[in-house]
């Protein structure tokens, strides 16, 4: 389902079976984003239009911020795969994000975010919880390998597309 303004939001028929099944799922939304966004940057280049570029840097910055290592952002998801404890990076991020720059949308996230990575974080050592954290050393360094790339891409076209405006 799509939210303007916000963004989109997909329910599962079914819940993955392991941290390894919901990070390859979560990583596929900022995957098709940052596609989205390369190409109205490739069109905008094309008919050199500053507004598609300008369109292009918000979709590089939006697909970059869900990449935040908290649930309910997709980088919560896919970070589990790589290790619980990194929700605690991404929390402390967008906290000091919200006293940087508040934002109710944002708080909404931190407050979500932070009873979300609770939960999980009080239940990984349930016998369901060590089950569905059990993930292989190859797919932990995939899903790492991934997350950095595509962050760093992102932050690449960031940089590409970023429009000086003169107010």
């Amino acid at each position: 389902m799509f939210i303007p303004f916000l963004g989109a939001l997909i329910t599962l028929k079914r819940l993955p079976d392991n941290a390894w099944a919901e990070a390859k799922v979560a990583i596929a939304g900022p995957i098709l984003g940052s596609l989205g966004a390369a190409a109205t940057w490739g069109i905008g280049e094309a008919i050199d239009s500053e507004l598609l570029v300008a369109l292009a840097f918000t979709g590089f910055f939006l697909n970059l911020f869900n990449l935040a290592p908290l649930t309910p952002l997709d980088g919560g998801r896919i970070v589990a795969a790589i290790h619980p404890a990194l929700w605690i990076v991404g929390l402390a991020l967008l906290v000091g994000l919200a006293i940087v720059a508040p934002n109710p949308i944002l708080i909404l996230i931190l407050v979500i975010g932070g009873f979300e990575a609770w939960r999980r974080w009080r239940h990984r050592r349930d016998p369901a919880g060590e089950a569905y954290y059990r993930v292989t050393p190859t797919q932990r360094w995939v899903t790492g390998i991934s997350y950095i790339v595509l962050a760093a891409l992102l932050t690449l076209g960031m940089s590409a597309t970023f429009v000086e405006r003169d107010l």
